[in-house]
C-alpha cells in the first residue's frame, strides 16, 4: 500500500464527478490512498453503487442546506462551492495533516476550482489540476487575452462581432462567438461570472504541478500542441480498467459483445438517477447497429412544441430507438403526449427509460448512431466505442464539441433549426438517415475508437502519461 494520501475535490455536478471519480478507483488501483470530497448528495448515490474501491473514502463537503437544494434556490450551489467550500477544504487538510502518518500528500482538483489548487499552494502540498472537458476548452480559456486583444470579444467577454468564426489551429475547432463556453451559460450575469472564473483559473490551472485531462493527443493535437503542459490520459472509461501488475492486451476492436472492448463497464460511468438496465435486455433483441440511442444528460431540457418534433423525428425514421427521458423533466401535456406516442409504436419498435447504463448502451453491438447533447463525456464514450453522432448541443462547450465531431473528426452531423429556432421532425429523420444509411461514418467512427483505445494499452501515450503521473506522485 502506498504511504500517500491524494485529496480529490470535484465541482459537485455530475458531469464534473463522474470522470474524476473514474480516475479515482484508477489511482485506487495503485494502493493511493484516497478522499473523495464532494456534495453529501453525491456522496449518497456513489455509496450506494457498491463500486467504490476499499481505498476510496468519500467525505461530504456540502449538504442540501448548504447548495440551496433544500429550497430550490437558484444559483446557491455555485456561490456556495466558492464561499463555503474553500473554508471547509481547508480545515479538511489541517485535521487530517495534524496526524503524522496519514498527511494529504496531493491535492488532485477539477480545474475551475482554481482556488483549491491555490489553497493547495498555500498548504505546501503537491497539486495537479484535472480537466473534464476537452482539452480546446482550456486552450480556448488561455487565449482570452488574445480574443481580447484581437477585438473579438472585449474584457466582459461580450462578442464585438456577432457570429464571428475562428479557429485557433487546423486540428482544432471551429469556434463561433456566439457559442463560446460562456456566451452559452444561460443569461448575461452567469455568463459574466462563468468568464471571470476562466479568466482567475487561468493562473491557478498554469501553476499546478501537472494539468491533466481526460482526452486523448490523437483526438486533439492541435489543443494539445498549443498548450503542452495539458496531459491527456484517457478515455478514463478504458483507463480505469487498467491493471497496475501488467499492461493492457492487446484487442481487437469488437462490436459483437456487450462488453466493453477492454473490461465489463462497472464503474460510476452513467448519472445520479436509478438506472434502468432491463433497457439491455430489449437491445439484446435488436438487429447489428439497427438502434438509435437518444439521451441529451443531465441538465437539456425541451420545451412540448420541440420534444413532440423530436418523438415524431424518430418515428418517421422507420427505425428502432431507445430514449432517455427524464421523468422529473415532464409536464403533464408532455407526459400525456408521451404516453400516447409509445401507445402507438409499440415497445417493440422502441424503448424509453428515465437513465440508461450509457457506457453499457453505447458499447451494445446493436447501436446504430448516438443522437447526444455532446457533452464531453458522452463526446469520449461514443467515439470510444465508435458510434456515430448525431449533434443536438445544449450550452457550454458542447458547441465546441460539435465542431471536433462534424468538422474535424467527421464522424457525426448537425442539426439546422427553423427560423422559430425548432428542430423539425423531417430534419431529424433525414440526418439520422444520413448517419445510419452512410457507412463512411461508421468506418470513420471505428478507427477514432482503434485509436482511443489503443492510447491507453501498454506503450500508449495516455497510458505512459499515467504511468508518470503516478511516479510523480510517489515521488517524496
Amino acid at each position: 500500500m502506498s504511504k500517500h494520501h491524494i485529496l480529490m475535490i470535484p465541482y459537485p455536478v455530475q458531469g464534473h464527478v463522474i470522470p474524476l471519480m473514474e480516475l479515482a478507483q484508477s489511482l485506487a488501483k495503485y494502493g493511493f490512498k484516497i478522499t473523495f470530497a464532494t456534495h453529501k448528495r453525491i456522496i449518497n448515490y456513489l455509496g450506494g453503487k457498491n463500486i467504490l474501491h476499499d481505498q476510496i473514502h468519500l467525505i461530504s463537503i456540502l449538504d442540501e442546506s448548504e447548495s440551496g437544494e433544500d429550497k430550490n434556490v437558484p444559483g446557491k450551489l455555485s456561490e456556495a462551492i466558492f464561499k463555503v467550500m474553500p473554508g471547509k477544504i481547508e480545515k479538511l487538510i489541517q485535521e487530517t495533516n495534524a496526524y503524522k502518518d496519514d498527511k494529504i500528500t496531493c491535492v488532485i482538483a477539477d480545474q475551475s476550482l482554481g482556488w483549491a489548487l491555490e489553497l493547495a499552494a498555500k498548504m505546501g502540498i503537491k497539486r495537479a489540476a484535472f480537466l473534464t472537458a476537452a482539452a480546446a476548452n482550456l486552450v480556448l480559456g488561455f487565449n482570452i487575452p488574445k480574443l481580447i486583444d484581437d477585438g473579438i470579444i472585449d474584457t466582459n467577454g461580450t462578442p464585438a462581432i456577432k457570429d464571428h468564426t475562428f479557429q485557433f489551429e487546423p486540428t482544432m475547432p471551429i469556434m463561433n462567438t456566439s457559442d463560446l463556453v460562456w456566451t452559452r451559460m444561460g443569461n448575461l450575469t452567469m455568463q459574466k461570472i462563468i468568464f471571470d472564473m476562466m479568466v482567475h483559473n487561468n493562473k491557478a490551472v498554469k501553476s499546478a504541478d501537472w494539468l491533466i485531462c481526460n482526452s486523448v493527443y490523437d483526438l486533439e493535437p492541435g489543443a494539445f500542441n498549443l498548450a503542452p503542459e495539458i496531459v491527456p490520459i484517457g478515455p478514463l472509461l478504458a483507463s480505469n480498467c487498467l491493471d497496475p501488475s501488467m499492461s493492457l492486451p492487446e484487442a481487437e476492436p469488437r462490436i459483437s459483445s456487450r462488453e466493453s472492448p477492454n473490461c465489463e463497464i462497472s464503474s460510476v460511468a452513467g448519472s445520479f438517477w436509478p438506472e434502468e438496465s432491463t433497457c439491455l435486455n430489449w437491445l439484446d433483441q435488436q438487429p447489428l447497429c439497427s438502434v438509435v440511442y437518444v439521451a441529451f444528460g443531465s441538465f437539456t431540457l425541451f420545451n412540448e412544441s420541440q420534444f413532440q418534433e423530436l418523438a415524431l423525428g424518430l418515428e418517421l425514421t422507420n427505425m428502432s430507438f431507445l430514449w432517455v427521458v427524464r421523468t422529473d423533466a415532464l409536464d403533464a401535456k408532455t407526459d400525456v403526449f408521451l404516453n400516447f406516442f409509445m401507445d402507438r409504436i409499440g415497445k417493440k419498435k422502441g424503448q424509453i427509460v428515465s437513465w440508461a447504463p450509457q457506457l453499457k448502451v453505447l458499447s451494445h453491438p446493436s447501436i446504430g448512431c448516438f443522437v447526444s447533447h455532446c457533452g464531453w463525456n458522452s463526446t469520449i464514450e461514443a467515439i470510444s466505442n465508435g458510434i456515430p453522432i448525431l449533434c443536438w448541443p445544449y450550452f457550454a462547450d458542447q458547441f465546441m464539441n460539435q465542431s471536433y465531431i462534424c468538422d474535424i473528426w467527421k464522424v457525426g452531423v448537425g442539426l439546422k433549426k427553423e427560423a422559430n429556432g425548432i428542430i423539425n421532425r423531417v430534419e431529424i429523420k433525414h440526418k439520422v438517415e444520413q448517419l445510419m444509411g452512410y457507412v463512411e461514418f461508421k468506418k470513420r467512427a471505428l478507427q477514432f475508437k482503434e485509436m482511443a483505445m489503443s492510447s491507453v494499452k501498454g506503450g500508449g501515450r495516455s497510458y505512459q502519461n499515467f504511468i508518470n503521473f503516478i511516479q510523480w506522485i510517489e515521488s517524496s
